[in-house]
């Protein structure tokens, strides 16, 4: 069974599509399994007893009152990317978001914190050689700043140009993407906020209830790890300077205000509060 939180009147759903262990250095290579074993509190949800990290791709379905959300949607089939484990999957996600009770004809919105390769891979899927959207019902809601650089960025042949070709290109020419600001309210219970550094428009996604809050995380934080080495940027952070900046406020934010953590790419069990330790914080479960 997937896991479950509740946050007031709203429901958080995890959809796996793949985890693992290791395999880090590309993303944080200061986390050397002897710097892992260092932080004690990783173990044994988020660092195995060698030192290799615990990571995970998954995608989080955000039911409201109103509304039936899926937050990043990972990967996704068929697709030739550059990082061979991530090539030409044949995962089950769809049947797994399915058996959860998810059909894809039954969300009237998709959220891209940002639009990283396993971020936005099930925006779109193969049907008869071509890529068509995933949840042809939804609007997909893409931050402006973040669409326009990638756009930019695929139109210049830089990077990996056949993530938004495959996978925001056909959404938009289907004309179910609505291009919204860092700070945009999706509805009552849920918004964006801004935690930018990863990449130019990056968001996360907050939800209040009932008096309760929790923040999705996207990649402002890749691992927990980061938590008690806040001035470790990911390899892959785009200004690795102000993505540093945002994980030293956000960190001290949500210290100081005890919102539910629910980490974008955390191993199970994927939530918890972050509080003070000494000069830098942990992750509490």
């Amino acid at each position: 069974m997937p896991l479950k939180w509740t946050v007031g009147d709203v429901t958080v759903t995890r959809i796996v599509e793949m985890e693992s262990a290791g395999g880090t250095r590309f993303l944080l290579p200061q986390a050397t399994r002897e710097a892992v074993r260092e932080v004690e509190w990783l173990s044994p949800h988020f660092a195995d007893e060698t030192g290799r990290l615990l990571m995970s791709i998954h995608a989080l379905v955000v039911e409201t009152p109103t509304r039936r959300i899926i937050v990043d949607t990972c990967i996704g089939n068929d697709k030739k990317r550059d990082t061979e484990a991530w090539s030409h999957l044949q995962t089950t996600f769809l049947t797994d978001l399915e058996g959860a009770g998810f059909s894809r004809e039954s969300f009237d919105t998709v959220l891209c914190t940002h639009l990283h390769v396993d971020h936005v891979g099930w925006n779109t899927m193969l049907v008869d050689s071509q890529w068509v959207p995933t949840f042809p019902k939804a609007r997909y809601l893409l931050g402006r700043v973040e669409f326009d650089h990638w756009r930019a960025e695929a139109e210049a042949g830089n990077g990996d140009p056949a993530i938004f070709i495959d996978s925001v290109q056909p959404v938009w020419d289907a004309g179910l993407v609505d291009l919204v600001e860092t700070d945009h309210r999706i509805c009552d219970e849920v918004s964006f906020t801004p935690t930018v550094g990863h990449t130019p428009g990056h968001v996360s996604v907050r939800i209040r209830s009932k008096g309760e809050e929790a923040l999705i995380t996207g990649d402002f934080v890749h691992h927990p790890i980061q938590m008690a080495h806040p001035d470790w940027a990911a390899q892959v952070d785009s200004d690795q300077a102000q993505s540093t900046r945002t994980r030293e406020q956000m960190f001290g934010d949500l210290a100081r205000d005890q919102t539910l953590v629910i980490g974008t790419h955390f191993a199970p069990p994927t939530v918890g509060r972050v509080v003070r330790d000494g000069d830098v914080f942990k992750f509490e479960v």
